[in-house]
């Protein structure tokens, strides 16, 4: 028994070895492509956009040196999800549109001029439809300088101005709306966001909205304060699409796994049922385990991780039917071997699909295989079977009742 073990192990621990060589190449094949493109996105798309709240300066550009107050901010922001796909990766890329009313006032009996001023996300984003309104008037010639817009406004005493700020841009994983470094008094804020997706993070050391309704399309966020203090900052993260190339990789990693449960479960019904499979089979049984792992590895970087799963299950499985059913005769091939090698298999990788839950799978799979082999071999005669019998050696009950009496 040890000798028909000994080279299904040798078998099982080179095929494990090529998997982890396919994890590791895959691995190092996404790390240069997001080296390579990350940036290229990025200067196409966008970064994560951080749009920082309006500045109130005086005349000699210091700013809050005057009591002109942000007496109010109206926001609305909406997000269109478009996420753009290079080589193995899919980029979190969006759209936002953007727009602010924000309520200056002068709270001093005098007359006072204020600047008001304005910084873009970013220097190296496209912006379109770029527009300001002071008092509902649209500025035809907008003052930007350095990334920034600004606007001398003249207040008469206790006179309020409105300012409106849009414009239309492209970012990437990320946006931020910042109040402000330290911590900050924020007063009648008020940002609704639309989003024509409905999965949504909030990064670490962001606010949550204080209301969230679905729509047709995606969410309705809201963030509504009368009189915020904090020193945190509004931020939704996009969604993730499945990346291609660490989805492989981590199914290429835990291969091992589901091909130690097929030898394993095969091994146990060929030697109940006495059927001889030579150490041999098992190399080509395992060969065509690997050659869904290989051919998957290589169709994602041209067909969807879907359609590429779905033909390397086919040729996998397909591989092993018809060998097995020359080996061992139809009825064995296509039942036994062929339904485990789908269970093993192809549903065991498919659990990747299902994050969070892979390793439930994995756990609830392996206690399945455990099962199932406990009651095929309940009765078997191990002794036998390992060849540990010496004459005359009572077994069972009756031997037991043998050495009673």
């Amino acid at each position: 028994m040890i000798k028909r073990i000994a080279p299904i192990f040798v078998i099982f621990v080179f095929t494990a070895a090529t998997w982890i060589a396919l994890g590791t190449t895959v691995d190092k094949r996404t790390d240069e492509y997001d080296k390579k493109l990350r940036g290229a996105v990025g200067e196409l798309w966008g970064t994560k956009q951080k749009q920082e709240a309006p500045v109130i300066c005086d005349s000699e550009g210091t700013s809050h040196a005057t009591p002109v107050t942000l007496q109010a901010s109206n926001l609305t922001v909406d997000l269109s999800f478009e996420p753009r796909q290079k080589g193995l990766l899919w980029y979190s890329t969006y759209r936002v549109k953007f727009g602010g009313r924000y309520q200056i006032t002068n709270p001093l009996d005098s007359p006072r001029s204020a600047t008001f001023v304005f910084k873009f996300p970013s220097e190296k984003a496209i912006y379109d439809d770029v527009r300001l309104l002071v008092g509902g008037q649209a500025v035809p010639d907008l003052d930007i300088r350095n990334g920034k817009l600004t606007r001398v406004l003249s207040l008469a005493p206790g006179q309020s101005e409105s300012v409106e700020v849009g414009y239309l841009t492209s970012g990437m994983d990320e946006w931020w709306y910042d109040f402000g470094s330290g911590v900050n008094q924020v007063k009648n804020f008020s940002l609704t966001m639309n989003t024509d997706f409905s999965q949504v993070d909030f990064p670490e050391n962001s606010i949550s909205p204080t209301k969230k309704e679905k729509t047709q399309k995606g969410l309705r966020l809201q963030w509504q304060y009368t009189n915020l203090l904090s020193g945190v900052k509004i931020g939704l993260a996009m969604p993730h699409k499945l990346n291609p190339g660490p989805w492989v990789s981590q199914v290429s990693y835990a291969a091992p796994i589901s091909l130690f449960l097929f030898f394993f479960l095969l091994f146990v019904i060929t030697t109940v049922r006495e059927i001889r499979i030579h150490p041999m089979n098992y190399f080509f049984i395992g060969a065509s385990f690997f050659s869904f792992h290989l051919l998957l590895a290589y169709m994602v970087d041209h067909f969807s991780v879907h359609a590429s799963f779905i033909i390397a299950s086919i040729v996998s499985v397909a591989l092993v039917t018809s060998y097995m059913r020359l080996v061992v005769g139809r009825r064995f091939a296509f039942l036994e071997v062929g339904v485990s090698q789908f269970v093993f298999l192809v549903l065991f990788s498919y659990s990747f699909f299902f994050k969070g839950y892979t390793g439930l799978a994995i756990t609830i799979l392996g206690i399945a295989t455990l099962f199932i082999v406990m009651q095929i071999t309940a009765r078997m005669d191990w002794d036998a079977v390992f060849g540990t019998d010496s004459p005359g050696s009572p077994r069972g009950e009756l031997g037991e009742a043998h050495s009673a009496s």
